[in-house]
């Protein structure tokens, strides 16, 4: 039977997730809403961190395990959350997903694990997934997970093999002079002035510690500091975030911005404190999972795209067990789907969701984990 049969119950999964959007871990109306209808399906599954959904449909004669990941918060704004991530198109996904192979069982070889993840857009939920070792408990081989993504085409997907997504992480540096009046400098330890040379200076981190050849980035995007244009600040603020691909480079960035501080601290007789919060890990898709992606849709169906700098927690996943992870593409012009992820005016054309259900069923049949 055609999958696209599914079409419309993708589209009203979509619609309804839509209206339940709910941040980071308080997503207990839409747990519920996938609850109900895994128990409408006649699945099992396990409650994990409260609203973490997970089970797996047995094949008839399996070979291996493979999981596939929905993530599904939502976002802050100023209408409370809203989905403006695509996540409720993820879950959709994976809900047709389950439903095609709960009505073709028997032709189903391999274990099917299906995870429905909280916290994506926030403390990674994935992390504590992989701590709570639902991957060991259910023996998984191999993982797939999609990102809805209006820099694409819609049509198409892009991926690559190997780096494909950022390592993050975030800084927060508190630079502690002494304060003074405007006029009378040589009594003060003037904060905003050490902020000025310490911004700068960490520009060279990237320049000259860094191989050119991998990719990285160091921003400082927020300055708080000073209260009255005739005195001089006694502290100052700042508040970056580090993107890079290669472990390394990362530690490296972290090492060289703390002997910054150092060495500030001996130079203007200031204290400099660093706070490091690790983000997620790289995403790094397998090669030879990536190859079998480009079999099973068609090459001409792949956007081979270049290493992005935003992150994503399905990293800690692909830490655990070989997997892929790629944007299906929403970019319509005509239709007017042109707005980034994270906009407040993002949206999708609903027909990409069937596509999306397409390439799961491409891949698992070009496995031949489900019988054509």
């Amino acid at each position: 039977m055609n999958i696209s049969y599914l079409d419309e119950k993708l589209r009203g999964h979509r619609q309804s997730l839509h209206q339940l959007a709910e941040l980071s871990h308080n997503e207990f109306n839409t747990a519920k809403y996938i609850r109900d209808y895994l128990d409408k399906l006649g699945v099992e599954y396990e409650v994990y961190l409260e609203t973490a959904t997970v089970g797996i449909i047995k094949g008839q004669n399996p070979k291996k395990t493979i999981a596939f990941r929905a993530d599904i918060d939502a976002l802050p704004s100023k209408n409370g959350a809203e989905h403006l991530c695509g996540h409720d198109g993820h879950m959709s996904i994976l809900l047709g997903l389950i439903e095609y192979l709960v009505g073709n069982k028997e032709k189903l070889n391999d274990n099917i694990v299906f995870v429905f993840q909280p916290a994506e857009e926030d403390t990674g939920g994935a992390k504590r997934l992989m701590e709570a070792g639902i991957f060991n408990k259910y023996n998984v081989d191999e993982v797939y997970g999609l990102h809805i993504h209006p820099d694409f085409q819609e049509g198409y997907i892009a991926c690559r093999p190997g780096y494909l997504m950022a390592q993050n992480g975030e800084i927060n540096i508190d630079i502690i002079g002494k304060g003074g009046h405007g006029a009378i400098p040589q009594n003060a330890i003037d904060s905003i002035l050490i902020a000025s040379e310490f911004v700068t200076s960490l520009q060279s981190i990237i320049s000259r510690n860094i191989n050119p050849i991998e990719g990285s980035v160091l921003t400082i995007g927020k300055i708080s500091g000073g209260s009255v244009r005739n005195i001089i600040a006694e502290s100052v603020r700042l508040e970056g975030t580090m993107r890079c691909f290669n472990p390394d480079v990362y530690d490296t960035m972290v090492n060289r911005i703390k002997k910054f501080a150092n060495g500030f601290e001996i130079s203007y007789n200031c204290k400099v404190n660093v706070e490091v919060k690790d983000g997620y890990l790289a995403v790094n898709n397998d090669k030879e999972l990536f190859n079998e992606l480009v079999s099973a849709v068609g090459k001409e169906k792949i956007i081979e795209t270049d290493p992005l700098m935003i992150s994503e927690d399905f990293s800690y996943y692909q830490k655990e067990v070989p997997g892929i992870f790629f944007m299906l593409g929403a970019r319509n012009e005509e239709k007017g789907f042109v707005n980034g992820l994270h906009n407040i005016n993002f949206d999708f054309n609903e027909d990409i969701l069937i596509e999306g259900l397409k390439i799961y069923e491409a891949i698992l049949k070009y496995k031949n984990s489900i019988c054509s």
